[in-house]
């Protein structure tokens, strides 16, 4: 195991974000046997949104989210809480899979951020909510002319964004290892682990019970119910939201359309408006570079910057162990990463270092879908782009659960299934060369064989 720095010394190895929060208190056991009308697995943002939708429209329905964990403590609250104006991962992607809805799609992001922030004030959720932009830069010159692209892009679609090269990034962030940026407004963050303590408490004080500790192992169709079985109990419901993302996934069909990736995060200590000052990050916006093994990087309500990314780990058998959810090897090179960018702050120490699972999927997007005669919906394969994108594929499933046909379901991209990663060892096998591939195109520009041929296809590989 690698030897982390002095910079390390005192580090809590956890997340930071379920420190500043405590979580409702949540319903005890169910005592061998629960009936409801709607049981939902798993109480990340997809599952609460899901349940406080379903409220919304079933005002006298019996609501039940069942979480194997406690909450906070699974994907979403272990996220960058990076909250997107996009349900496609990104305005290019749209463009680029499926460009005959793009605008379609452009716009459905859009105003799902516009929702949700709604949502928050109407729920009174203090989710640290701020929509102050994101900055994306530059390291290569090939970058540069993606980053152009990318503005006139926006333009086409009508969406704010400013690019800016050599001095213009003077007063925007001051680092020797980026030559040019795009800066676009229309982008917001939240404390993920607020987020999730203030929907489960806005769920709970709408009688939707919560169970921590409901690990779901088995499912299955039973007469005109489908039956949920816990270690201990089982629940029998009219309608089932499966919503566990990144978990192994409770349907066989759709265990092979997600892969568990792994993505680790430091975090500094609090910085003085003087080290802020250094590095010329003055503004609240977010950073995040555009390299294939890009960085992504954010400020916490009390000025810690968080750093994450560039590392994007599959362990050979889709392993979900919790035991991997520290790796010294990426913290360390986080660090050199960020001493590369930031030099200035050579002294600062890091209060905190985590690791998190990622569902992703073969096309970069979340997909949702029916099972079990239309009694069972699931969503999956957000690719970590899930802090927005799971509102809209909530309500997507409820849309499903409901039989109606909608906007959300009749989207191309979400309504289909993506290619399935190989079986293994072939799938081992294939990240790897696509990884080292990437890797070798942020070095000289050029996309290798491998990478054109998955372009054709329509396979993408990320996080």
């Amino acid at each position: 195991m690698k030897e982390l720095s002095q910079r390390f010394e005192g580090v809590r190895f956890a997340p930071f974000w379920p420190d500043t929060t405590t979580p409702p208190v949540t319903a005890s056991s169910m005592n061998g046997e629960l009936l409801c009308d709607i049981a939902i697995v798993g109480a990340g943002f997809t599952g609460l949104w899901a349940a406080l939708k379903a409220r919304e429209r079933y005002p006298d329905a019996r609501i039940a989210v069942l979480e194997g964990r406690k909450l906070a403590q699974a994907a979403s609250g272990r996220s960058g809480g990076f909250a997107a104006p996009s349900i496609s991962h990104g305005v290019m992607n749209a463009v680029t899979r499926w460009p005959s809805e793009a605008e379609k799609l452009i716009r459905l992001g859009r105003e799902n951020l516009n929702q949700m922030e709604d949502d928050l004030a109407t729920y009174e959720i203090d989710a640290e909510f701020e929509r102050s932009g994101k900055l994306n830069l530059a390291r290569t010159p090939w970058e540069s002319e993606g980053l152009a692209s990318m503005a006139e892009t926006y333009k086409d679609f009508g969406i704010e964004g400013t690019f800016l090269s050599g001095n213009e990034l003077d007063g925007w962030v001051n680092t020797p290892r980026y030559s040019a940026g795009l800066f676009e407004p229309n982008y917001a963050y939240v404390n993920p682990a607020k987020l999730v303590v203030g929907l489960a408490r806005a769920c709970i004080e709408r009688g939707i019970l919560i169970f921590e500790g409901a690990w779901v192992d088995h499912i299955k169709q039973r007469a005109d119910r489908v039956q949920l079985t816990t270690q201990n109990d089982y629940v029998l419901a009219r309608k089932v939201v499966l919503a566990s993302n990144a978990d192994r996934p409770l349907l066989g069909r759709l265990r092979s359309t997600i892969i568990p990736i792994f993505d680790y995060s430091i975090m500094t200590e609090p910085l003085s408006s003087d080290q802020l000052s250094a590095i010329g990050w003055q503004g609240r916006y977010g950073v995040a570079d555009s390299g294939n093994q890009f960085h992504y990087s954010r400020k916490t309500e009390d000025n810690r910057i968080l750093w994450g990314g560039y590392d994007a780990i599959y362990y050979a058998g889709s392993k979900r162990n919790d035991g991997l959810l520290d790796r010294y090897e990426s913290y360390a090179q986080l660090e050199q990463n960020f001493l590369a960018t930031f030099p200035e702050l050579s002294d600062v120490k890091f209060s905190y270092a985590w690791g998190g699972i990622i569902d992703t999927s073969a096309r970069l997007t979340h997909f949702v879908g029916a099972a079990m005669g239309g009694r069972v919906a699931y969503a999956a394969g957000f690719t970590g782009q899930g802090v927005t994108a799971s509102r809209f594929a909530a309500l997507s499933m409820l849309d499903l659960l409901e039989g109606a046909e909608t906007e959300r379901t009749s989207l191309r991209m979400t309504r289909s299934l993506p290619v399935p990663f190989p079986p293994e060892p072939f799938r081992n096998l294939a990240i790897r060369w696509a990884q080292a591939d990437l890797a070798k195109e942020d070095e000289n520009g050029r996309r290798s064989s491998l990478l054109k041929l998955m372009d054709r296809i329509g396979i993408g590989f990320g996080s």
